[in-house]
Parts: C-alpha cells; structure tokens; sequence
C-alpha cells in the first residue's frame, strides 16, 4: 500500500531555501522513492492534494532541506502523513527531488489535447513501432500503459525532444557480438550465469548463450529519435497530454 509521504508540505518553502546542491545520482534515487511512495496521493506532478503543489515548491511545513527530512522521516503527528520508514539518506533524496521538481515545473507543456495525441502517437509519431500501450504495439522500448503514473508531464516532453538526455537503467539497450561476428543489438533485459536476454530491433525476445557471445556492452545512449523536428509544438503537447493521462485502466 502506497503512503503518502509529504501530506502537508505546503506554502513556507521555495526554491530560494534549498540548502545544497544536488548530485544527478542522487535526484534520480529520490524521484524512484518519491515515484514508489508519494504518487498514490501526491500524484507525478506533486499537486494530487488539494492545496499542495510540489512543482510550484509549496509547502505548509518546513522551509529547510532539513526540515523537509525530517518531516519525511518522522511524519507529522495528528495527521493523514505518518512516518516513511525511509532514513534520513533516503529522505535527503527525495528533498533533492522535490528541489528538482520545482526548479524544472516551468518547462512543463501548456495545453495538449489528450485524443489528438493518442491520433498522433499512434500515427505520426509511430509510437506504438517499439513501444506497447494496453497490450497493442511493440516492445523494443519500455511499455507505456501507465506512464502518466511514472513520469511527470515535463519529463515527458524531455525524454519526446531530447531523448538521450537520460536513460534510465530499465531502458538501456546492449550491443552484443557473437563469435561468428554477427552483432544483435537491442534493449536490455537480463542476464544470468548462462545467457543475455534482450528484445531486439525486429521486437524478437532472444535469450543468447553467453558461451556464443564474443563480448557485449550496455548501450549509454537512446536508441529513441528525438521528435523535436518531427512533430509541431502543439503536436508535442498533445503527445504530453495523452501520455500523462495513461494511468493503467483499462
């Protein structure tokens, strides 16, 4: 049962109190937390209670960094938000975050029509090539079925526009090549002692023997085409919109 870790939080803090600078490592670690434990009530974009609003950096309690790990740690007695169980490590991440989320909020979409969209990604922006949604479409990139739960609307737009910018561990791809000098390259899967197992360009899942395998390497790069220049602006937060509304119902 998902908690919700920052019920409360509202209108004493803003950017101008973060305390520290935040390493990449360490917002993406609090964004996984914040995303397992927070969106059930907060939502993606941190304003699912009324009156909060994480993107927007507003806050009831606590204007410090350290006063927002506390809160997080420890919950807020006499209220809905009870303690996280998260150390004080776990929390201080999930502050870099929130920190993130706000500094990041204004370059957000405005407007986006989410049935346009669904035309467009399923059209023009031949989304449904790699990725699946619903159990219809590829799976040489990662499903999209409930990706409105997982990012928020301007990670969206960053990862439709510029792509490379950040692949996530679960979506990187390997370039595997065989003792016969075939290379199969793919995304990534799993491996064990015996086999690499991978979904390949073609939407195959191949499971290859590592004793067939001359060398391989994790791919740092997106395979994904930025759509920058492929499609409109308003095409783009059309896009935005109907992926954002993509919550895992049927």
């Amino acid at each position: 049962m998902r908690v919700s870790v920052f019920l409360g939080l509202m209108l004493c803090a803003s950017p101008a109190f973060a305390q520290q600078r935040f390493l990449p490592a360490e917002i993406d670690a609090g964004g996984r937390l914040y995303f397992a434990n927070c969106t059930g009530c907060h939502g993606p974009e941190g304003d699912g209670v009324a009156g909060t609003n994480f993107s927007k950096g507003q806050f009831r309690r606590g204007a410090t960094d350290d006063e927002l790990i506390r809160i997080i740690v420890r919950g807020i007695p006499g209220t809905p938000m009870p303690p996280t169980g998260m150390s004080e490590g776990q929390a201080a991440t999930v502050v870099a975050y929130l920190r993130a989320m706000t500094a990041t909020a204004g370059d957000a979409p405005a407007g986006g029509d989410a049935s346009r969209g669904r035309s467009v990604a399923a059209g023009k922006g031949q989304c449904l090539t790699c990725h699946s949604i619903a159990g219809s479409g590829g799976h040489a990139g990662p499903a999209l079925s409930d990706i409105g739960l997982q990012r928020r609307s301007v990670d969206l737009m960053q990862s439709l526009v510029s792509p490379g910018g950040e692949v996530r561990p679960e979506n990187r791809s390997v370039r595997v090549v065989l003792k016969d000098g075939k290379t199969v390259s793919g995304r990534f899967l799993n491996q064990d002692t015996f086999s690499i197992q991978l979904i390949d360009t073609t939407d195959r899942l191949l499971s290859l023997d590592k004793a067939s395998i001359r060398e391989s390497t994790l791919v740092t790069t997106s395979a994904m085409p930025s759509y920058r220049d492929k499609l409109s602006a308003q095409e783009l937060a059309d896009v935005v919109r109907y992926l954002a509304s993509l919550k895992g119902q049927p």
